[in-house]
């Protein structure tokens, strides 16, 4: 098996800009998923899939490597995770180069740990994809809709005697890493086996914002002083 890890770092950040370089804990964020991906022993190729040449320069510099740029198609606001990996893998293949098994790691993904990237790799052999997901913290099944006026109505409004312990558990993606076989990068997305890895919502934190950010870096110390 052949297996490569695409980091994708688009320079273009808007929420927070140049988020995928800013310094956590006093070096770039994106350099944290490279040496993690590194220290899995799991890759033939660690790569960052960017359009922006500071950030190629600081992936190698980290251990990565950026063989080619983005196209400007996946370089916009508007293009997705799986645009990129697509082309990556096309751009690859351009090259002569094939990989059985991709996974996209993103550059924001301090809070993952390389043994649950390890067990996602094992889990791959009974599935398509394999992604980590969190139970969401408040039951969904209790959620409100709140009008323009401001007043609330429940979403789902069979639940509105029942106990929040007795709702079925929901989960969503913890937006850290995929795995994938190859080839699932090009089927319809109806027909993909999805296995999943449950994190602790101590493990997940988006980060769009200075406030998400500051709970991430929390929650890294948090992790960290459990190791």
């Amino acid at each position: 098996m052949s297996n490569v890890c695409i980091i994708p770092a688009r320079g273009g950040s808007k929420r927070i800009p140049r988020k995928n370089i800013n310094f956590f804990l006093g070096k770039p964020i994106i350099s944290y998923s490279i040496e993690m991906a590194l220290s899995t022993g799991l890759f033939d190729e660690v790569m960052v899939s960017t359009e922006d040449k500071e950030i190629a320069s600081i992936a190698i510099e980290y251990g990565a490597r950026v063989p080619f740029f983005r196209s400007e198609d996946t370089s916009n606001d508007y293009s997705t995770t799986m645009d990129v990996l697509k082309e990556v893998i096309s751009q690859y293949r351009s090259l002569g180069q094939e990989y059985d098994v991709v996974c996209c790691l993103y550059p924001t993904a301090v809070l993952s740990k390389m043994e649950d990237i390890q067990i996602g790799y094992q889990l791959l052999n009974e599935a398509d994809m394999v992604l980590p997901v969190t139970e969401f913290s408040f039951p969904p099944l209790r959620s409100f809709k709140v009008s323009n006026q401001g007043f609330a109505e429940y979403c789902y409004p069979e639940h509105v005697n029942t106990r929040s312990q007795d709702l079925e558990a929901w989960y969503h993606d913890a937006g850290q890493w995929y795995w994938f076989q190859t080839e699932t990068l090009f089927m319809a997305s109806s027909k993909i086996r999805r296995r999943v890895l449950k994190l602790s919502n101590m493990q997940v934190q988006d980060i769009d914002n200075k406030d998400d950010w500051d709970l991430a870096e929390l929650k890294f110390k948090i992790l960290q002083n459990h190791v």
